[in-house]
């Protein structure tokens, strides 16, 4: 009796038959990670709060074999329109193997003005990464598919910021949004033991310092690169392969784990 082959390393991370849903899909760096779903062969359900960003985000990814990327309007923040938003991808493509829990939304004050009614709209996007990763997570259990949830997280949940990189050009990174980050991290591990007896794995993905380079006050990159060991900011194309590993065979004894894309930011 012969013994099957190993897979190939192009096998391992080919996602052709799968089907991913990503939140904050027409984001700067939801772009990239759909843009790479897309590329190693899966069918990309493309969500954001607004229906018709939903659908041009689909549109603009390149085609795959087997079906035909769509967009869904979801909100993280709303229970009904994650509830809808998550049917609709299942009547449009038929199931969800890959969930990337990337939107995010919530107010930016810092540790000096933010209200607490303000932290807890912060949080309550790690309540929506939870209720949608468990949508995701009870349909595979139904169909006995093995699957894989990103979450993503930052450098931010690991680490405190540099006061002196913020200091008098705009607001300190906001306190509300480290807790998040790090409740999320948290969150990955907890449900990784979880459901690995379903087959499902729960990773997070934790991006260092990507600013936009149309929303970061000036001054501020030339900060951030002086405290990282590769001395410059990453491009949101730096996340395409730790996206497609986390969510191919590439992973598929990886679960639980946070692995952070930042430039060594971590590392000092």
């Amino acid at each position: 009796m012969s013994t099957p082959a190993d897979p190939t390393v192009q096998q391992l991370f080919d996602l052709t038959g799968k089907r991913a849903l990503i939140t904050g899909a027409s984001g700067y760096l939801g772009t990239a990670m759909a843009r790479a779903l897309a590329e190693a062969g899966a069918v990309v359900v493309t969500a954001s709060r607004d229906q018709e960003r939903a659908a041009q985000s689909a549109a603009a990814l390149p085609a795959v074999s087997g079906g035909r990327h769509v967009g869904v309007a979801l909100d993280q923040l709303d229970e009904t329109s994650m509830e809808a938003g998550y049917q609709a991808a299942l009547d449009l493509v038929g199931g969800i193997d890959i969930l990337v829990n990337n939107g995010q939304s919530g107010p930016s004050h810092d540790l000096t003005d933010v209200t607490p009614e303000q932290f807890q709209r912060q949080l309550a996007n790690a309540a929506g990464y939870f209720h949608l990763a468990r949508l995701v997570r009870n349909d595979l259990a139904r169909r006995k598919a093995a699957g894989s949830v990103i979450m993503i997280g930052s450098m931010y949940g690991v680490v405190g910021s540099y006061p002196e990189a913020y200091e008098s050009i705009c607001s300190a990174s906001p306190v509300a949004y480290h807790a998040l980050k790090g409740g999320i991290i948290h969150m990955t591990r907890h449900l990784a033991v979880y459901w690995a007896e379903d087959d499902v794995r729960v990773n997070c993905l934790s991006p260092g310092p990507f600013p936009n380079p149309a929303k970061v006050p000036a001054g501020l990159e030339d900060r951030l690169i002086a405290k990282s060991p590769l001395r410059r900011m990453g491009r949101p194309h730096e996340l395409k392969g730790a996206v497609v590993f986390l969510a191919s065979d590439a992973s598929s004894y990886v679960t639980g784990q946070n692995l952070l894309v930042d430039g060594g930011w971590t590392a000092w």
